[in-house]
């Protein structure tokens, strides 16, 4: 039991009051006995628990109340006693008030400098975004014919070096396909160049659609186009399919009041029978064309042309 005039100081119980012992307070006590109430600079959110239960304790033992559970007989509170213990209580208080407002800061700080990451990692997301899209873009324009958007022959060069550099048995059978307009210079002689280009952006469309999805329909420039064609490994599936292709393109052109025909003379070559190599392949499905047009005879296979 305490005297009645002696003030008490008020600290947080147990290993709390050790955390804040310093050289300038005896452990386990925020204020010397007697002294000025003197808290730390700051109080650790871990710690705001056992000091607001000491403060609710010294309040209690200020009005004379006694903790639960208690059989102690305490005198009732002098007027200096209780003033001595408001006046802890209240420094103690303005501590937590202080250390609450510095801690509620310290978050705005927190929120603000996240908010900042955040922002920058969406504007470092949204550039990358488009640098790739740049390049996508810029990959694009450079492997594709800007009057037909269809594979140039850069692309097509690829492609077929691609099929070329698996190795049996994982490379399937093959053809090239040559394609070249019979009298489109004269279209573009008589109805000039823009009409030329409408034809050719049709004829590409057509032969876009005639293929399958895993061939490939390219133009190589002028009124010259190849077709890679995956898996067709007899001539008769070929003869088929040039004779379909012969059928897509030669079907009349409507511009206008223009009604056009142009029909395409076709060479076929077969890897590997005629070629292991793009050139060659492409070598062999032009001589093949050259024959078709020739003999007009709408399309022809690389063993068909003499020397071949």
């Amino acid at each position: 039991m305490s005297p009645p005039d002696e003030p008490r100081s008020l600290s947080p119980n147990g290993e709390a009051s050790r955390r804040h012992a310093s050289a300038d307070a005896p452990s386990g006590n925020f204020a010397p006995v007697g002294g000025p109430p003197a808290l730390p600079e700051t109080v650790p959110i871990e710690d705001w628990v056992d000091l607001i239960v000491a403060i609710e304790n010294r309040l209690k033992d200020t009005v004379g109340e006694q903790p639960a559970g208690s059989h102690t007989l305490e005198l009732p509170a002098g007027p200096e006693r209780v003033r001595a213990g408001v006046l802890e209580c209240v420094t103690a208080l303005g501590q937590l008030h202080s250390t609450l407002r510095a801690e509620l800061l310290r978050r705005q700080v927190l929120e603000l400098q996240v908010f900042d990451a955040q922002t920058a990692l969406a504007q470092t997301r949204s550039e990358l975004a488009g640098t790739r899209a740049g390049e996508e873009q810029a990959r694009h324009k450079a492997l594709h014919d800007a009057l037909t958007s269809l594979p140039n022959r850069s692309y097509f060069h690829e492609r077929l070096d691609d099929a070329l550099a698996k190795t049996p048995p994982l490379r399937q059978a093959f053809a090239v396909l040559y394609l070249d307009l019979d009298g489109f210079k004269a279209i573009n002689d008589s109805h000039g160049h823009g009409v030329g280009d409408q034809v050719l952006g049709i004829v590409a469309q057509r032969l876009r659609r005639a293929i399958r999805a895993e061939d490939m329909v390219s133009r190589l420039g002028g009124d010259e186009f190849a077709c890679l064609v995956m898996g067709l490994a007899s001539q008769q599936q070929l003869k088929r399919l040039a004779a379909h292709l012969f059928d897509v393109v030669s079907a009349p052109v409507r511009l206008g009041e223009l009604r056009l025909i142009v029909r395409p003379s076709i060479g076929i070559a077969l890897c590997p029978d005629d070629g292991v190599t793009a050139q060659s392949l492409l070598d062999k499905a032009d001589s093949a064309m050259y024959h078709a047009k020739r003999e007009q005879i709408g399309y022809a296979f690389a063993t068909q042309c003499k020397g071949a």
